[in-house]
């Protein structure tokens, strides 16, 4: 697979999974999620996916400051409903890195382990986001703001031509670097800017 170098560059996710280290997968559980990773799950790489994974990086950071995360023993909630916007994206990405899931979820074996019933929508939060462990019941919100990273201005125009299937092939080009440019700066350049994923609570 060919992808952007920044895609190795912007930081990494490392979590403890007990179910992974139970079944072998991993010998000591520890398991390392990178950008790539949420790519390869959303199937394309944007500002939504970007602002997704930095807010759950930001999230379990904020929620283990001095261990590792535990995926499986975190609970995600939406404030929008699952068909809204980009909700469905956002939450898939958190149920990637944390485990989190809905009723079709992992059950468990002998009663530990289980992912069902950890991930809902149309919660009431006052934020984009909702992250809670499920041992100490910490809990943490936050919202993302593109916007601090503005696309470059010829975007939109090279967006309206391509989109319709128009544009030379030079025109596809330049709008696929730019529109990777802005992941790039979300990324790189501001993946701990506190005006970018704001944490409302913890």
């Amino acid at each position: 697979m060919v992808y952007p170098e920044f895609f190795r560059l912007a930081p990494s996710i490392l979590v403890h999974d007990a179910l992974a280290e139970f079944l072998g997968a991993c010998p000591d559980g520890r398991i390392e999620y990178g950008y790539l990773d949420a790519v390869k799950l959303a199937g394309h790489s944007c500002p939504t996916v970007a602002g997704a994974y930095l807010m759950t990086r930001k999230a379990l950071q904020q929620l283990y400051p001095d261990a590792l995360p535990e995926r499986g023993e975190i609970r995600v909630s939406m404030r929008n409903s699952q068909d809204a916007g980009v909700t469905g994206v956002i939450a898939s990405i958190a149920t990637l890195i944390t485990g989190a899931a809905q009723d079709g979820g992992f059950k468990g074996i002998g009663g530990r382990f289980e992912r069902r019933n950890r991930l809902f929508f149309n919660a009431a939060i006052a934020a984009e986001m909702e992250f809670a462990r499920s041992d100490d019941k910490a809990r943490i919100q936050l919202s993302y703001h593109p916007e601090v990273v503005p696309p470059d201005p010829r975007t939109g125009e090279l967006l309206q031509v391509v989109a319709s299937g128009g544009g030379s092939a030079q025109a596809r080009e330049e709008f696929a670097r730019l529109w990777q440019d802005r992941v790039r700066r979300i990324l790189i350049g501001h993946a701990d800017d506190p005006d970018l994923i704001v944490v409302h609570g913890g």
